[in-house]
């Protein structure tokens, strides 16, 4: 038996012509999302005979179709980020060995020149069939998401069936989900809210789940009043987006039981500015790549403004000193997790998963604590991680660009507070003497190297930098 597949078939015997993924053009009931991706199954099959396949796709019915044929194939998917510049797709494309990537025409051309086979999405490729699922185990790996590490190289993180199933199902009992709920997904797919909550989770349910390939506020508002939408999940800068909205109804989000923020903190007036716009509270909450992704989430009968809420069931969440001791209720510490969430480690990567999965327990690098109501909260975070827009950016990465420029001496990249996005990076830059580059020049310069969200929004040329005894750039006197 399939541990996830298995969950798809029970539901399709049960309600074969429900609305289960859908978008502005291709719309699959259950009976035939199931016959769809088993139809492409064969077809991924025949072209490769690696145990993981990439996916490049935008958010959308047909990538969903795609995720779920790989495990019909016996495949391990590997979502590709399409915003990514061919260097760093490069090194995530040899780190998980893929030779086949599916993906549209659209994308082809970002592909061009790495000597991957690719399957394309279409009318050709997207048909019926009836591939039986194969048997897999539980702690099977079931996909790799690629993350930013500290070093700025991709780290894939390896999620088992057991993780995916778990984290869906205890998700549907903690916001208390039904089939006929009805979710808009605006999240990447290669993003692991998108991945798990927004399309594995609905599809274990049986609920309808409409995507949109890009965010558009005048779309989303559209597609929440012709659907019916009642479960809704975006990144924080998304809702400040749509609270700006000019001219949009009060009532344009009636329909929408659960507004869901995640990926990055939410800011206290992004919050409220939504609320009084639409009279609809979002509800925060919790997680990461590799705890699956949900850890945690407010909801309305148990909601705690400026938490990100309570534990899911089965998870459990802590604050520990440096030591690793245990702190009291509502004492700041290192943030551990424990339960059916933790991911199996990074691929081939044993010696940082060590150092992240110690014990049972993921070291999140996040700071926080859990009040006596068992409410989380995150106060900041240990790692030097930036968050843009809901995307992982690691200050080292781009610190390592920069230094490649040929008047730069010293460079040190902090997060800047931005009201849109969340964070912003900033980078300040010591010149070579006898040089000079003007900031305009050095932002050019990275932008040619690094995906638009990395590029600083700012380059500030300093004469020096604040430093330790040693010598270290002190960047929390740079943040201050």
């Amino acid at each position: 038996m399939h541990p996830l597949l298995s969950q798809l078939e029970q539901t399709c015997a049960r309600q074969p012509d429900r609305p289960a993924a859908c978008d502005q053009s291709l719309a699959l009931g259950y009976k035939g999302f199931r016959a769809v991706a088993a139809g492409l199954a064969p077809q991924i099959a025949a072209q490769t005979e690696q145990s993981r396949v990439g996916i490049m796709a935008p958010t959308s019915s047909a990538c969903a179709a795609a995720i779920f044929a790989c495990w019909y194939a016996g495949k391990v998917p590997v979502p590709l980020n399409f915003l990514l510049g061919p260097e760093e797709l490069a090194k995530i494309i040899r780190d998980a060995e893929l030779d086949l990537v599916i993906t549209i025409e659209r994308f082809a051309p970002n592909l061009a020149g790495t000597g991957l086979r690719t399957l394309l999405l279409n009318t050709q490729t997207l048909v019926p069939g009836d591939t039986a699922a194969p048997d897999a185990e539980p702690r099977d790996v079931a996909v790799v998401l690629y993350t930013s590490g500290t070093s700025g190289d991709p780290k894939g993180v390896c999620l088992s069936f057991d993780n995916l199933v778990h984290n869906a199902r205890a998700s549907i009992e903690h916001a208390r989900m039904n089939p006929a709920q009805v979710f808009l997904s605006v999240l990447p797919q290669f993003h692991s809210f998108g991945f798990t909550v927004m399309t594995v989770t609905p599809l274990v349910l049986g609920a309808a789940v409409h995507y949109l390939p890009r965010f558009s506020p005048v779309t989303v508002v559209s597609t929440i009043a012709e659907r019916k939408v009642t479960l809704f999940m975006a990144i924080p800068s998304m809702y400040a987006a749509l609270a700006q909205m000019k001219q949009v109804d009060r009532q344009a989000f009636a329909s929408v039981t659960l507004a869901i923020s995640g990926g990055e903190p939410l800011p206290p007036k992004v919050a409220q500015a939504f609320e009084d716009r639409f009279g609809i509270p979002i509800y925060e909450g919790y997680g990461l790549t590799e705890t699956s992704p949900a850890v945690s989430i407010n909801v309305p009968w148990a909601r705690r403004p400026g938490s990100v809420g309570r534990p899911l069931p089965g998870i459990e969440i802590g604050a520990v000193d440096a030591a690793g001791t245990p702190l009291r209720a509502g004492q700041d510490g290192e943030l551990l997790i424990r339960g059916h969430c933790v991911m199996l480690g990074y691929h081939n990567r044993p010696e940082a998963t060590a150092a992240t999965v110690r014990d049972g327990a993921l070291w999140t690098g996040d700071i926080g604590h859990v009040d006596a109501d068992g409410f989380v909260y995150i106060t900041g975070r240990a790692k030097e991680m930036i968050i843009v827009g809901g995307e992982n950016v690691y200050p080292r990465e781009i610190e390592s660009v920069l230094a490649e420029h040929a008047a730069v001496a010293e460079v040190a990249v902090v997060g800047m507070a931005d009201e849109v996005r969340g964070e912003l990076p900033l980078a300040y830059v010591i010149l070579r003497e006898e040089t000079s580059a003007s900031a305009a020049e050095l932002r050019s310069f990275c932008r040619e190297r690094l995906a638009g969200y990395k590029v600083p929004r700012e380059v500030r040329i300093a004469a020096d930098l604040p430093r330790s005894p040693t010598g270290k750039i002190l960047k929390r006197a740079l943040k201050r």
